[in-house]
């Protein structure tokens, strides 16, 4: 910032010399160097602040749809916690009716016999 302020004081007060007076002069090379490099500065400021936006939109929509996702993850996650729960306890009392129900096969077998 302490060096630009100089260089904008020079273009200024160059500036208001007219192009043919600034010509003779030996700053004036430097001095239209500097005007070039700052045109140049200010395509690439407005750029990178293009740049930047698209990229602040970007993180933002990408921040909300992976918080919701994450979110509808953690939901679906304790919905299937849930239902091992309840499929645990069936598997358990199917698996309890199995064995009572062979047991009376093999109960009805016999009394046939």
């Amino acid at each position: 910032m302490q060096f630009i302020m100089p260089l904008l004081l020079i273009l200024m007060a160059t500036a208001a010399l007219p192009r043919a007076t600034a010509q003779s002069y030996p700053v004036s090379g430097v001095v239209e160097l500097l005007r070039n490099m700052q045109s140049e500065l200010e395509a690439e400021a407005d750029k990178d602040q293009e740049m930047y936006e698209k990229l602040a939109c970007w993180c933002t929509t990408n921040d909300r749809e992976k918080t919701k996702a994450i979110a509808d993850a953690e939901s679906r996650i304790a919905d299937l916690g849930s239902t091992i729960e309840k499929m645990t306890h069936l598997s358990k009392t199917l698996t309890v009716e199995i064995k009572n129900l062979e047991k009376e096969v093999v109960k009805n077998q016999e009394s046939l016999d």
